[in-house]
């Protein structure tokens, strides 16, 4: 593993998800309590598989991926970029289990993740995702420094755009 690729927090030890991860993925992928509003919503044990064969490929790919997040060596989440199927570009994308929320990782973990798109993988524009109705996610957002970039409706939700950085000249969003 590239050690680049490792993040440490004050907290936290963020690493590219990889196949050990694989029985902590589909269970937590599988609960409805975390994973219900993220896109593509609850992932059975074959779909979960398949994101990970995804992200493994992405990190070679593109230099940025999806991170297993531990705290004191247990597992309490993903963060992570990946290109939006919709086309609205490159997405930071967060979640921590239940049982870890209210506690600020998902934030702690957040930031790490953005920090590393464009400082080291050189993305100048990040965006992220989230349901209207999903304050929580919405105050990690804004408190990572990412700005409202204005709505959309997506499967009956409105949903918020934020962005970090700027567009490459002659390259809009």
């Amino acid at each position: 593993m590239n050690p680049v690729r490792i993040l440490r927090t004050g907290r936290l030890v963020l690493t590219p998800v990889g196949g050990s991860d694989l029985a902590d993925l589909r269970a937590f992928k599988a609960d409805p309590s975390v994973f219900a509003v993220m896109l593509g919503g609850v992932r059975n044990a074959a779909q979960t598989a398949d994101d990970l064969a995804r992200d493994v490929v992405n990190w070679g790919q593109y230099g940025f991926g999806m991170w297993a997040v531990r705290e004191g060596g247990r597992f309490v989440g993903i963060t992570g970029m990946e290109h939006r199927p919709d086309g609205r570009g490159v997405a930071l994308r967060f979640a921590v289990s239940h049982e870890a929320q209210g506690r600020g990782l998902a934030k702690e973990a957040a930031y790490a993740a953005l920090r590393f798109g464009h400082d080291q993988a050189g993305l100048p524009l990040i965006v992220a995702v989230a349901r209207e109705s999903n304050f929580g996610s919405r105050m990690v957002l804004g408190g990572i420094g990412m700005r409202d970039a204005g709505t959309f409706e997506q499967h009956g939700y409105t949903m918020i755009l934020y962005e970090s950085g700027q567009p490459k000249p002659g390259n809009p969003l």
